[in-house]
C-alpha cells in the first residue's frame, strides 16, 4: 500500500517537470529565468520546512493521520495548476505541493523504515523511491504528450485531480499506522540514558556525526541539481527549436531510470555498502550535467538523462539509508526529517542559484557550475564519510 501511494505522490510533483517552466515563459510571458523558476524556489522552501516537523508531528500524532493531512492539503493543486489566471497562483499551489511532498512522502520513507530491520532498509527505500520516481517519470512523459496534443493547459493536469483522489482513498482505507514497529524495534536497542532534544537532533544530522554530515550535504547538492534541471533544461532544449514533446521525453528518461533503478541500487547498498554508490553516484551525475551543457544533439541529451537518472539512482536510497544506520530508533524519524529537510532545501537552492546565474551569464553557465558542485560533493563523501558496516555497528549499539 505505501508503495502505491507513493507513486500517487510522485505523479503530483511529476505534472510539473515538462509543462510549468513553459507555461511561465509561454502563457504569462516571464523572460527572467528567477522569476520562472520562483515556483521550484517557493516548493524547496516549503517541502523542506515540512519535512523537518514531519518527523516529530509523526512521532506525536502518529504516520498514519500525518500522511492523510498531507493529501488533504494536496488535493487542491491540481485544480489551481488548471484554471490559475497569474502567476502568483502558480507559486501559491506550490506552497500546498511542498507541504504536500513534505508530510506525504515523509510518510512513505518513514513508515517503511518502521516495518523493515537494518538489514533490510536500502530495499525499503529503494522501493519507495522507485514507485514515487518513476511515477515523476511517466508523468512528466505523459504531460509532455498532453500538452503536445492539446496545448499547456488545463488537459496535462487532469491525471493530478486522480493523483490526489486516489493517494487520498487509499491513505484513508487501506494504510495502517506503523508506531507499534518502532516500539517493538526499541525494545531491541538499549535506552538512551539522555533522550535527544530536537535541537540535538538537528545538529547531530546536520554537522556533529560525520556520517550524518556527509549525507546531507550529499542530499543538499543532489537535489540543487535536481531543481536546477526541472527549471533549466526544459528551457535550454527550447532555445535549440526543440519541441514539447521531444522535452517531455527528455524530462522523462531522467527520473524514469532514477526510479526502476532504485529496485536495485536499494539492495546493493545492503550489501556493498553505502559509502561506495553514494560516491560513484554524484561523480555519474555531474558527468550526465556535463554531457548535456556541452552537446547539442537530442541522442546526447538523451544519454545525459540517462547518466542523471543513474548516478541519482545510486545515491538516493544509499543516503537515505546511511541516515537510518547512523540514527538511534528513538529518534531516527526527527534525524531522517533533518536530513530531509537540508536535501529539499536543495531544491530552491537550486533553482535560485541557476536562475540568478542563467540571467546574468547565461544559461549553459547555470548547468555547468552545478555540474562542478555536484563532483566536489561527491568527493566530500569520499573524504568525510565512514563505511556502511562501521555506522551500522554504531547504530546498532545506540
Amino acid at each position: 500500500m505505501l508503495v502505491l501511494v507513493n507513486a500517487f505522490v510522485g505523479g503530483m510533483v511529476g505534472l510539473e517537470r515538462t509543462v510549468v517552466p513553459l507555461i511561465g515563459s509561454q502563457e504569462f510571458g516571464l523572460v527572467l529565468r528567477t522569476a520562472i523558476f520562483s515556483f521550484i524556489i517557493t516548493f524547496g522552501l516549503v517541502k523542506a520546512v515540512s519535512n523537518l516537523f514531519a518527523g516529530g508531528l509523526a512521532d506525536r500524532f502518529g504516520r498514519k493521520k500525518i500522511l492523510v493531512a498531507g493529501w488533504l492539503v494536496g488535493v487542491p493543486v491540481p485544480l489551481i495548476l488548471m484554471y490559475a489566471p497569474s502567476w502568483e497562483w502558480i507559486v501559491a499551489a506550490n506552497v500546498l505541493l511542498g507541504i504536500n511532498q513534505g508530510l506525504a512522502w515523509s510518510m512513505t520513507v518513514i513508515m517503511k523504515i518502521d516495518l523493515v530491520g537494518p538489514r533490510g532498509r536500502g530495499l525499503a527505500v529503494g522501493l519507495n523511491e522507485f514507485a514515487g520516481y518513476l511515477a515523476v517519470g511517466l508523468t512528466a512523459l505523459a504531460t509532455g504528450y498532453l500538452a503536445a496534443s492539446y496545448g499547456l493547459r488545463p488537459e496535462p493536469f487532469y491525471l493530478g485531480v486522480g493523483y490526489a483522489l486516489l493517494g487520498l482513498m487509499v491513505s484513508v482505507f487501506l494504510v495502517r499506522d506503523t508506531r507499534e514497529h518502532v516500539r517493538l524495534e526499541m525494545e531491541t536497542h538499549p535506552p538512551e540514558p539522555n533522550p535527544l532534544t530536537f535541537r540535538e537532533v538537528f545538529a547531530k544530522t546536520t554537522y556533529a556525526d560525520r556520517n550524518l554530515f556527509a549525507a546531507s550535504q550529499a542530499g543538499l547538492v543532489n537535489n540543487l541539481n535536481d531543481g536546477m534541471s526541472w527549471g533549466v533544461f526544459p528551457l535550454f532544449f527550447s532555445t535549440f527549436g526543440l519541441g514539447v514533446e521531444r522535452i517531455g521525453i527528455l524530462k522523462a528518461v531522467y527520473p524514469a531510470v532514477w526510479g526502476i533503478l532504485q529496485v536495485f541500487t536499494g539492495p546493493l547498498s545492503d550489501r556493498w555498502g553505502r559509502k561506495g554508490l553514494i560516491v560513484a553516484g554524484m561523480w555519474v551525475q555531474a558527468a550526465g550535467i556535463f554531457v548535456t551543457v556541452a552537446t547539442r544533439d537530442f541522442g546526447w541529451w538523451l544519454l545525459g538523462s540517462v547518466l542523471l537518472g543513474l548516478g541519482t539512482a545510486m545515491v538516493y536510497p544509499s543516503l537515505i539509508a546511511a541516515v537510518s544506520d547512523a540514527s538511534h530508533p528513538a529518534w531516527r524519524a526527527r534525524s531522517l526529517s533533518v536530513y530531509r529537510f537540508w536535501r529539499d532545501l536543495g531544491y530552491a537552492a537550486g533553482a535560485l542559484s541557476a536562475g540568478i546565474i542563467a540571467d546574468t551569464l547565461g544559461i549553459s553557465w547555470a548547468i555547468g557550475s552545478v555540474g562542478a558542485l555536484t563532483f566536489l560533493s561527491g568527493a566530500v563523501v569520499a573524504v568525510v564519510m565512514r563505511e556502511k558496516a562501521e555506522g551500522m555497528e554504531v547504530s546498532e549499539k545506540g
